[in-house]
């Protein structure tokens, strides 16, 4: 079919271009990655502890502590990615080293499944600008799956490309497979959203219909998702009632309007729930809104340069992944939007060159001058949110660990158990910190009773961890009060 985009994809990847890609673009690519492993070891710091999920999602593997209550809506795929660690080391910095390199390397083979789709430049800048978000910096090094998510769905759509321009090359099919895999392990429900487009284009397009690319899509979603489908009949009675109750766990999906939370978020809130205050500046939220603007211009570009559909896909994809955390949840994380941010960095770097490509003379020398300054002012206050945000994470873990040092100096030690669920020492985290069990009566948590931890605190101990004008639970009226920092206290049973 010349003269439409497919042809011009087709074009694209033929292996008869000059030269071969990894002469021609893995230097580039590879600096990029390269250059997000070091800034998330310079900027996010190995030292900086876990966090109240990452401590979840690691004691699920590792022999520092029992394992944490996992939740319905978790799936085990970050657990499985950091075992090789954590299963025989507790070392948090090592930990961060670890998935510092892993994720830069995710980055690598993300902006490699674009090879000859899009121009070099246009993958290296794209590249930088997501690597650059402080949400993708903080997050690079964390225990946490959604960059993951994010990194796999801009390799998926790129090998969902190449498999249409070749149909013959097995590589392709096998990345797209593995891509849906990954996204669907880390998170199955946000892996689903994602794909949509790409399910839609082989069914309801007849020139884009390839039985082995939905084989392969199918295929790797069901392969990434079987564990947390099975675990569902296994231990949440079926697949509807787990979804069920992880929407219960999220406040009960439905219509809801999270935009302004979301654009609240971007101040380097983690959680923003219940997401109230001010808007933050708007020096911290600019970007937010350039950047759809930007990818529209970017379609536009890619639609005068007959290059429409590499385009079209991946603002397809980012608009259905970000669709459900701006409209179907109640409360907001930067984290949740990282997939759009990756798959709309393109398209955004595209608008950008050709924003300074213009002819030469005065339109030009405007056009450079506003890109240059509005890049360097986004990564300024990119880093600026960045640095205030680990500073602060870093204090908080610091306090949990110290909460759990204190516990050790009162007789607490393993085996033992910790609850409460006070926000600002929840008991997960520090019981992980201690290595102890952590249990809960109530919440989204909930995994034992009052009369099961009374029995329990016949055995070993247990602590009940509160603030300076927390009072003891009901089934502990008569257990020992101790101050352990700041304004933290624990009940402990005697």
């Amino acid at each position: 079919m010349p003269g439409t985009s497919y042809a011009a994809v087709s074009r694209a990847v033929r292996p008869s271009d000059a030269a071969p890609w990894y002469r021609r673009d893995a230097p580039w690519l590879a600096a990029v990655a390269a250059g997000y492993t070091v800034a998330q070891l310079v900027l996010v710091r190995p030292g900086m502890g876990l966090g109240w999920d990452e401590s979840v999602y690691v004691s699920q593997v590792s022999g520092h502590a029992p394992a944490a209550f996992f939740s319905a809506p978790r799936s085990r795929g970050i657990s499985l990615l950091v075992a090789p660690v954590a299963g025989w080391s507790s070392s948090t910095p090592l930990l961060r080293v670890y998935l510092a390199v892993l994720t830069g390397l995710g980055l690598f083979l993300a902006l490699r499944a674009w090879r000859g789709l899009l121009p070099v430049r246009v993958l290296v800048l794209g590249g930088g600008l997501f690597a650059s978000l402080w949400v993708t910096l903080f997050y690079g090094p964390q225990a946490m799956p959604n960059l993951w998510v994010a990194l796999a769905a801009l390799a998926a759509v790129g090998c969902f490309l190449r498999t249409q321009a070749d149909r013959s090359r097995p590589g392709p099919l096998l990345g797209l497979a593995a891509s849906a895999a990954l996204m669907a392990l880390m998170r199955p429900t946000d892996a689903v959203w994602v794909c949509l487009p790409l399910l839609s284009a082989l069914v309801a397009v007849p020139r884009w219909r390839h039985g082995r690319a939905l084989l392969a899509l199918l295929g790797g979603l069901a392969a990434g998702a079987a564990e947390w489908v099975i675990e569902a009949y296994v231990s949440y009675g079926g697949l509807a009632r787990r979804l069920s109750a992880g929407s219960d766990v999220q406040g009960g999906l439905g219509w809801h309007n999270a935009v302004v939370d979301q654009v609240r978020s971007l101040s380097g809130r983690t959680l923003c729930r219940p997401c109230t205050g001010a808007a933050p500046s708007t020096a911290v939220t600019l970007w937010w809104f350039v950047l759809p603007v930007l990818a529209v211009l970017g379609l536009v570009v890619a639609v005068r340069a007959r290059r429409a559909t590499p385009t079209a896909l991946l603002c397809a994809c980012a608009a259905t992944g970000a669709f459900p955390y701006l409209f179907l949840i109640g409360y907001a994380a930067p984290r949740f939007l990282l997939p759009a941010y990756a798959l709309l960095s393109l398209p955004v770097a595209g608008a950008l060159l050709f924003l300074v490509s213009a002819p030469r003379g005065h339109w030009r020398t405007l056009a450079v001058t506003a890109v240059a300054v509005g890049i360097a002012g986004h990564l300024a206050v990119q880093a600026v949110v960045l640095e205030r945000l680990v500073d602060r994470t870093t204090a908080g873990h610091q306090r949990w660990a110290r909460v759990a040092a204190a516990l050790h100096d009162h007789g607490v030690r393993a085996p033992c158990v910790l609850t409460g669920n006070d926000p600002t020492t929840p008991s997960i985290p520090v019981a992980f910190y201690a290595g102890c069990a952590s249990a809960d009566t109530g919440g989204n948590n909930e995994n034992t009773t009052p009369a099961a931890l009374v029995r329990t605190a016949r055995r070993m101990p247990v602590a009940f961890l509160t603030t300076e004008d927390g009072g003891p639970p009901r089934y502990g009226r008569d257990w020992r009060r101790v101050h352990l920092d700041g304004r933290v206290y624990a009940y402990l049973a005697r």
